[in-house]
């Protein structure tokens, strides 16, 4: 990751692109943080509008300029600029619809400079899905859009923090709709890139998965859902055949107790709001998104786009940095394939 001399070698730092995320929102203001502390083990290249970084300063300690992002160049330690314009003039805690292309712009460049070879990582600072939507853009959220992007099958979100890894086998979906989603091929499938992305970029050779229930208690046995009877446990236990450690299915409001996270590298809960509450409980503010089965490697903070903070100076910056500093340390096992999408 660091630039250190090798006998006859020079090894460049690592270049991570940050999307800045909803201008109006927080993420502006989380990258000016990342100027009073300019990396020296990175090179890192924001990318977004250029009016963007240090409008927080304004009324304080004035501007830093940052240099224009110039792939041509040698990667060095340090904060660059990849400008994308802003389609209409923006003020922090105020929506607008016209910018929704603008945010998706910046993360195509992002992503276009991963399949190019000229990024290794893509750090995403929060984006506000309704005002996309809104627009008229059909868009459920960064784990979907860079799924699309990159001609990913399936997507596994997974959140890092607190000493805990929770996956997801569905994610946006409203709470009706979970039950038909899990199926026997997708929970399948979500079990095996979990297991392959613990191995190749975290580096466990063999990862102990808590699988939960969908259903209270479990299903107990088939009395409150038949879910776990019928999909659940007959996909753990062809797995387990295969040498994955699998255990569960377990009741959620049981699984997240020192006994049963001891014995367990992640926990893989069947819907969003069944796992993540107790993750952000004990982490919130130092959370890492991850995108599981990409071909590149992404990481995004644990929040929203705050705009009642937007502009103030008091937004903290902790997820993004633990955000950066997992892309990094993710970046050293697994090198992002480019050219092969």
């Amino acid at each position: 990751m660091s630039t250190r001399r090798r006998p006859g070698r020079t090894v460049a730092p690592r270049t991570v692109a940050i999307t800045m995320g909803e201008p109006a929102g927080i993420g502006p203001d989380l990258c000016t943080a990342l100027l009073d502390s300019p990396p020296r083990d990175c090179r890192i290249v924001l990318v977004g509008d250029a009016s963007l970084p240090g409008r927080t300063r304004l009324r304080a300690r004035g501007t830093r300029a940052i240099a224009l992002f110039d792939p041509s160049v040698a990667p060095r330690p340090g904060i660059e600029l990849l400008h994308v314009p802003l389609a209409a003039p923006c003020r922090p805690g105020q929506l607008d619809a016209a910018n929704a292309q603008y945010v998706l712009d910046t993360l195509d460049a992002a992503i276009g400079g991963c399949a190019a070879g000229v990024f290794h990582a893509i750090v995403t600072a929060p984006v506000q899905k309704s005002i996309i939507n809104e627009a008229g853009i059909r868009f459920t959220g960064h784990t979907e859009y860079l799924a699309g992007s990159t001609g990913t099958e399936l997507p596994v979100m997974m959140l890092v923090g607190g000493g805990l890894r929770v996956a997801l086998a569905t994610t946006h979906l409203p709470l009706r709709k979970v039950s038909a989603a899990i199926t026997p091929a997708r929970l399948e499938a979500v079990l095996r890139i979990v297991d392959a992305d613990l191995r190749s970029m975290f580096g466990l050779r063999r990862p102990r998965l808590l699988v939960l229930g969908l259903n209270p208690h479990a299903g107990e046995g088939g009395h409150l859902g038949r879910e776990e009877v019928e999909v659940i446990e007959p996909v753990l236990e062809r797995l387990r055949a295969e040498g994955l450690r699998l255990a569960g299915p377990v009741p959620a409001d049981t699984a997240f107790v020192p006994h049963r996270l001891a014995g367990c590298d992640a926990v893989v809960a069947m819907y969003h709001d069944q796992g993540l509450p107790a993750l952000k409980q004990a982490s919130f503010g130092r959370a890492v998104n991850v995108t599981l089965g990409l071909p590149l490697i992404r990481t995004s903070v644990d929040h929203g786009t705050a705009l009642d903070l937007a502009g103030t100076g008091k937004a903290d910056p902790g997820s993004l940095h633990a955000a950066l500093a997992l892309a990094l340390e993710l970046g050293r096992r697994r090198r992002t394939r480019a050219g092969h999408w």
